[in-house]
């Protein structure tokens, strides 16, 4: 048997492993709690957006400083916060898990997992609050983003790294459309963070189920802040697809983000704004509310090749009431975002889906983000559209029309046909560009425009087999050379 150490050899190594600070650790107590909020005293140097945990095991974020207390956030448990109990530090900022591996997967703003799926344990995670890109580090948004939803693509283009909002009335088909952009991007070139807030979770699982019918599950991140939770996790909810997002543009590829919606994320930030006795603005809103929706879509962006590429696309969503696009929460993201996509109510009501008003929608990117083919084909369908819908306005109360006029007027009853579009099923773009081009042509003339949109779409089939190589090189970037047009008007044989 070997020598037993000295005992003071024993102590010296003893007392280099014993941490004396866990139990000088400085500790708060609560002052006051309730609907979501906390007020705490004690921890002097506590920081801005610090994680504080509960005796009773809640969680909870720092929001508030003040010279005397502290306001606090409950994350999670609380319900089992009551006022007297202590609280500490846990040094560290929220936070989510990141990476391929979200992927599929429906997780609540702090990464905790709403699926029956195991926890994401052990992988990397990225803080909640993130500076946007800097000026120096952003490119100009010059390539297209392909929502496969035809009077977006030909009429509101959308670039990568664009913020686009989408505007309406309740139950106007706002959700149906941010799905469908999502749809269209099961190719997996772009990733997809939809993140969900203030809504049932009944919503939730229903949104699941029809990107996993779409095919698109595999390629989204669903990120859900349920109405059951507290309101401070659906104010965190849209940071943290914000973040899961950027992990992808880390990375050097492409993602989408939709929020949905931003009203009850505004909502929620008034409700513990006024918790928090913060002074009431407009609305009642807090007086940041402009500062804190720009900083969450200034970090949508495309990053030029020095600073690591990649893009950050936004679809921000917003609600109206009586189509009322004046009101407080509208405006502020209309003059946020790089356009806005409108869904008229009237339009839905007469089963004219998507719902898109062209004249009320916009896009600041414009052609730049259009294939040359694309932008030649949808180059007049803005104003073909805004002078059929004030000619079929005047032509209701009786009035007769010269030739010239019922020409125009069919035009844009065919184009109104071919923009109809059914849930989930985007279109290629060369088909986009054929069903353009096709309207222009007279042999369908005279055919009814329900009839003649669907004789379009049987000269589709035609053409991919007639011009194979016309119809692949459309879904390019690059100009075509030779006169494709003459390729494809050879498959119009007139109406069936």
């Amino acid at each position: 048997m070997g020598e037993e150490r000295p005992r003071s050899e024993r102590l010296a190594e003893a007392g280099a492993t014993l941490e004396l600070g866990r139990a000088l650790r400085r500790r708060g107590v609560v002052r006051r709690v309730g609907d979501g909020v906390a007020e705490i005293s004690g921890l002097e140097d506590v920081g801005s957006e610090e994680l504080v945990s509960f005796d009773s095991g809640a969680l909870g974020m720092v929001y508030d400083l003040r010279p005397a207390s502290t306001g606090v956030l409950l994350l999670s448990g609380a319900a089992r916060v009551s006022s007297g109990e202590g609280v500490r530090q846990l040094r560290r900022t929220a936070s989510i898990p990141v990476g391929d591996s979200l992927l599929g997967r429906v997780v609540d703003p702090l990464g905790s997992p709403l699926d029956d799926a195991p926890p994401l344990d052990g992988g990397p995670r990225r803080a909640h609050f993130q500076r946007a890109p800097e000026f120096i580090e952003r490119r100009s948004i010059d390539q297209p983003l392909r929502t496969g939803v035809m009077v977006i693509d030909a009429a509101i283009p959308i670039g990568r790294g664009q913020r686009e909002l989408i505007v309406g009335d309740r139950n106007v088909g706002k959700t149906s459309l941010a799905l469908d952009l999502v749809a269209a991007q099961r190719a997996g070139d772009v990733a997809c963070v939809y993140v969900v807030i203030g809504q049932p979770m009944s919503r939730v699982l229903s949104l699941r189920a029809t990107l996993d019918r779409a095919g698109a599950l595999h390629n989204t991140v669903i990120i859900a802040a349920d109405a059951a939770m507290a309101p401070g996790m659906q104010y965190l909810a849209p940071y943290a697809g914000a973040s899961v997002a950027e992990w992808f543009r880390d990375q050097g590829r492409d993602a989408l983000v939709v929020y949905d919606d931003l009203t009850k994320h505004a909502d929620a930030y008034r409700e513990l704004a006024l918790l928090l006795d913060r002074p009431p603005g407009r609305e009642a809103y807090p007086g940041d509310i402009f500062y804190v929706h720009a900083e969450l879509l200034e970090r949508a962006a495309a990053r030029n090749p020095g600073a690591g590429g990649g893009s950050v696309t936004a679809f921000p969503i917003v609600e109206t009431t009586d189509s009322d696009i004046s009101a407080y929460i509208p405006t502020n993201l209309i003059s946020i975002t790089d356009g806005q996509i409108y869904l008229d109510t009237g339009r839905f009501e007469r089963n004219l889906r998507p719902a898109v008003d062209i004249g009320r929608s916009v896009s600041r990117i414009g052609a730049v983000a259009q294939s040359p083919a694309m932008r030649q084909a949808a180059r007049n369908l803005r104003i073909l559209m805004s002078r059929f819908e004030s000619l079929e306005a005047l032509t209701r109360v009786g009035l007769d029309v010269e030739e010239t006029t019922q020409h125009t007027l069919w035009r844009g009853q065919v184009m109104r046909e071919l923009l109809r579009q059914g849930r989930l099923s985007p279109r290629a773009v060369s088909a986009q560009v054929f069903a353009l081009m096709a309207v222009e042509e007279a042999g369908w003339e005279g055919s009814e425009p329900a009839q003649a949109a669907a004789g379009i779409w049987l000269a589709l089939d035609q053409a991919r087999q007639m011009a194979p190589e016309v119809m692949r090189g459309l879904e390019g970037e690059a100009s075509l050379a030779g006169d494709w047009k003459e390729q494809l008007r050879a498959c119009l044989k007139g109406p069936p």
